[in-house]
């Protein structure tokens, strides 16, 4: 089971980012790691992200030093991250539970280098 690198940047997001954590940690794929970048939020979206940092060694934050744009933020990610896959969720957006199980398999199966999917 590949490792699979989930890109957060995170700006101002506390509102949504409880929920978009917990639609990663309710993955039935679980060989993932979130690597979730604020970008100099002024709200508790680092609080938030730190917290679930602290209770799944899976979740990783990163805190930029200035704001520099999601563009820098997910760059930023990419640069830590380990897995064989990458996958992007924006602070703000929800997975299905299976959403990564059914991708994987299907790129796997396919032998894909890269897929997109709508929302």
């Amino acid at each position: 089971m590949n490792l699979i690198s989930i890109i957060t940047p995170l700006y101002n997001c506390a509102a949504f980012l409880e929920q978009t954590i917990q639609s990663v940690i309710s993955q039935t794929y679980q060989n993932w790691e979130m690597i979730m970048v604020d970008d100099c939020s002024q709200d508790d979206s680092l609080l938030i992200a730190t917290q679930y940092a602290e209770k799944d060694k899976r979740i990783k934050v990163i805190k930029l030093e200035k704001n520099s744009g999601a563009a820098v933020a997910r760059n930023t990610a990419i640069a830590a991250a380990n897995g064989r896959y990458i996958a992007f969720l924006d602070s703000d957006d929800l997975w299905l539970p299976n959403k990564l199980e059914v991708q994987i398999k299907w790129m796997e199966e396919k032998k894909l280098l890269f897929t997109c999917s709508s929302y």
